[in-house]
């Protein structure tokens, strides 16, 4: 589970806004509204890689596209060694010489 994020989302998005539009260095916009520059800095980066002007980072679809990739991995390694242990049961069991009941 995600932790909860300090800033609301209302507040990144003018903040974004505002260093984008006005052309003032994140320092200065991230003091004014009392964020910490490097969270400001951030989020300006990841804006820009979502819009497309920045190719150095992943965008937040590929982000989520990639989480939930990782997790389907995960989940189909799971079901490997699931099936590896079980066919490994089943040939031992048919490896097994059968011995007949006494009667």
């Amino acid at each position: 589970m995600a932790a909860p994020r300090k800033y609301p989302d209302e507040l990144r998005e003018r903040a974004i806004r505002e260093v984008r539009a006005t052309g003032r260095p994140i320092a200065h916009v991230a003091k004014d509204l009392g964020i910490h520059k490097e969270a400001l800095r951030g989020w300006v980066r990841q804006a820009e890689a979502d819009s497309g002007e920045r190719d150095d980072r992943l965008t937040t679809a590929e982000r989520e596209e990639l989480k939930q990739l990782r997790r389907e991995n995960a989940e189909l390694k799971r079901a490997n060694e699931i099936l590896k242990a079980a066919s490994v049961f089943f040939a031992q069991e048919i490896d097994r010489p059968r011995t007949r009941p006494s009667r």
